[in-house]
């Protein structure tokens, strides 16, 4: 829970990109979203993406599916229940579809063993979080796994790659432990219903310029607001130098 205790529960603050390697449109994308979106139905009960899922709490089941004859390996499965989403990962060696195919919430992921490390490759992502105040990527991501397992914790690491909204790879680690249960519950019941009354159509957003909450996570923390909106330099050491002995808000 401490590794990125921010992006849980009710997650994090509006504005807060920092150190986050965000393009100038993914910024200007998050700056425009409004987190009233979340009443609207159609986003109610819309699923983690892939990229994001595995930084929640959830429970999470593996296990092998092969050939009933030969016994070789065809994929591993993941089900999280956290939305209740099934995973294949393929290891039977076949090619990713191409890039007009469908694509969804858990995308299509390839996988090989490298030692002990298994190595996964997913492509065909549907936009998703990369965080939960309006930072997406788009459908162009591609994401890399390593999981690694040393007794009972499992380390799992992503690198997320997208031209649209990251100006280098976002990567992240979460190390798993585990634990055997019974009487858990794995299923997530989520109906939306109306939450706020709107026209027909209506989605919430703020026009350019016009986010109110622009300066509140800054000013909260008495940071420069050119800090709080991220980008990859927020992210290096070096950059907290280049703030020292300014005044800039």
């Amino acid at each position: 829970m401490h590794e990125d205790q921010h992006e849980r529960g009710p997650g994090p603050e509006l504005a807060n990109y920092v150190g986050i390697p965000i393009t100038d449109g993914a910024r200007m994308y998050g700056l425009a979203w409004d987190a009233s979106r979340f009443t609207i139905p159609e986003h109610q009960c819309e699923v983690h993406i892939l990229s994001y899922i595995y930084r929640g709490p959830y429970n999470l089941r593996i296990w092998e599916e092969r050939d009933p004859v030969s016994q070789k390996l065809i994929a591993i499965k993941h089900y999280i229940d956290n939305y209740q989403q099934s995973r294949t990962i393929w290891m039977d060696g076949r090619s990713h579809p191409p890039e007009a195919a469908p694509h969804t919430w858990m995308g299509f992921s390839t996988g090989k063993w490298d030692g002990n490390i298994l190595t996964v490759y997913t492509t065909h992502l549907k936009w998703g979080w990369i965080r939960r105040n309006g930072l997406r990527h788009t459908d162009q991501a591609t994401l890399t796994e390593h999981f690694i397992r040393h007794g009972d914790h499992l380390t799992h690491t992503s690198i997320l790659t997208d031209p649209a909204t990251l100006t280098e790879p976002l990567i992240k680690t979460t190390d798993l432990v585990l634990r055997l249960q019974n009487g858990q519950a794995w299923l997530y019941p989520c109906e939306p219903v109306v939450e706020i009354v709107r026209p027909k159509g209506t989605v919430p957003h703020y026009l350019p310029g016009e986010n109110p909450f622009l300066r509140e996570f800054a000013d909260l923390y008495k940071i420069p607001v050119g800090a709080a909106l991220g980008g990859a330099e927020t992210s290096y050491p070096e950059y907290q130098s280049k703030l020292k002995g300014t005044n800039a808000r």
